[in-house]
This record gives C-alpha cells, structure tokens and sequence, in this order.
C-alpha cells in the first residue's frame, strides 16, 4: 500500500509539480535574504567554482532584450562552468564565451542610444552590460561588469543589469593577473547561474 501511494504521489508531482514554485533553502548574502527557485526572476546567483557568489539584479524595464535573453541563457545552464575569460584592470570583468564547451547563443538587438533605443542606465561601477563585436547588434551571450565608472560606454552598450551583492568577488576578480590578451592567468569559473527570489 505504501509502494502505491508514493507512486501515486509522484504521478502527482510530474503532472502539476512544473507549474508549481519550488523554493530552496533560505539564505543571506550581504544582508540580502533569498532562495534558490524553479521559477524566472529577475535576480541571477552567480554562484563561482570556489564557492564566492555574485548576485545581479536585472532590469527588464531598462532593457527588455538583453534581459530576457540573459534569463534565458541561465534557464538553459549556458553560463554553468563559463569563465571569466576577461579581465581589464581598473575597467571591467568579462564572461559568457561558450565557444571553449561548444555553445553559442543567437545575436540580439542592441539597446543603446546609438542603435535607436533609449537606454538610461549608466556604466557605473558594479553595473552588468552586454558586451558586443563592432556590429551594433552582435551581442549574444558575453557580459561585462564595470569595475568602475565610465560613461564614455553610455549609448554604446547596452547596459541591463546591477551587483546587488558581492562586489569584493567583482573587484578581487578585478585584481587578477592576466596574460597578453586580459585572460586571467588562473582560471575564474562560473560554476552555476541560478535564479534566486529575494524576499524582504
């Protein structure tokens, strides 16, 4: 009897569970209280291979675009064991190149004032953009972090989200020794991107 019941119970679940919002365990960082979720939000835990975490809020009201394709690209694990393959001291941290694993991600509408659309979030420090080819709307997957501020990005990139927590991670990224071509000596991974609910 035992046995029926928790095959029915999981019957149960596979036919209602997905629409239902699974909540992990609730957990502080920096002040901020959160949980791990099933559901798309729009606050993304960058959680590092060596277990330092960055929580970025997304702005969708800023630019929709960008937005909805970052969410996306964490709904579909691409930013799982990415690294930070960039590093401009004094400047930004740079992931999102999927090329090493064999992913890429479609190219989307550059929203910036250059290319027609209004965007009012400045490139401040802790600040999260897409980063892009020449081509005004070449941006796909890789992101960027400002490590400090630089409006001379305003109207050229598209910036779309903030670090809500971790900061000290971004700039002790930030302080990493790079190669030639900005490339962190030691790798830096990503080692998951979840999305989190915050709650007050």
């Amino acid at each position: 009897m035992k046995k029926i019941m928790v095959f029915f119970s999981l019957l149960l679940c596979i036919s209602g569970c997905g629409n239902k919002e699974i909540l992990g365990e609730k957990e502080e960082y920096e002040n901020i209280k959160y949980q791990e979720t099933n559901k798309k939000t729009n606050t993304v835990l960058l959680e590092l291979d060596d277990e330092r975490k960055i929580l970025i809020e997304l702005y969708p009201d800023v630019a929709p675009i960008s937005v909805k394709n970052f969410q996306k690209l964490v709904e579909n694990d691409f930013y799982n064991d990415i690294l930070f393959h960039r590093v401009v001291h004094g400047f930004v941290i740079q992931a999102g190149d999927g090329t090493s694993l064999g992913r890429s991600a479609n190219t989307i509408k550059g929203e910036f004032k250059s290319n027609g659309v209004e965007n009012n979030l400045s490139h401040e420090r802790g600040v999260v953009s897409m980063a892009r080819a020449k081509a005004k709307d070449s941006a796909s997957s890789q992101f960027f972090i400002m490590l400090e501020d630089n409006k001379n990005l305003d109207g050229e990139y598209a910036a779309f989200g903030r670090v809500l927590a971790g900061m000290e991670v971004v700039d002790s990224i930030g302080n990493a020794l790079v190669d030639s071509n900005d490339k962190p000596i030691k790798d830096i991974k990503i080692k998951k991107a979840e999305f989190v609910k915050v709650s007050e």
